[in-house]
């Protein structure tokens, strides 16, 4: 199975997405979706940047390592720090990460 067709199946799963929303969401039917991951068709690279804007990934994501193994486990954590992270503005980005490093400091602390 190509990396596309798995890594179109396991995100649109974490994401709880059916085949027909997400063929809906990104301009094409649920026959398409299901004919991508099952790797019958190929999708145009028109495709490839629509799906992966309404998946909310890069292209890169969508095509490039499998995110199916252990080792790129792609939970909802992974989603919001590589993708929601960058609509953030400056200020943004650094109310997050001192709300992140207030969590691992208190956790640290009641680790001990």
């Amino acid at each position: 199975m190509s990396i596309f067709s798995k890594n179109l199946k396991y995100l649109r799963e974490c994401k709880n997405l059916s085949q027909n929303r997400l063929g809906e969401m990104a301009g094409v039917n649920q026959t398409t979706i299901a004919r991508w991951e099952n790797e019958e068709i190929s999708p145009s690279l028109d495709n490839i940047i629509d799906v992966s804007e309404v998946l909310n990934v890069s292209v890169a994501d969508l095509t490039g390592t499998d995110l199916t193994k252990d080792e790129y486990s792609y939970n909802e954590l992974d989603y919001l720090l590589s993708s929601r992270a960058k609509q953030l503005n400056d200020d943004e980005k650094k109310a997050v990460l001192n709300v992140i490093n207030a969590i691992i400091k208190e956790y640290d602390e009641n680790s001990k």
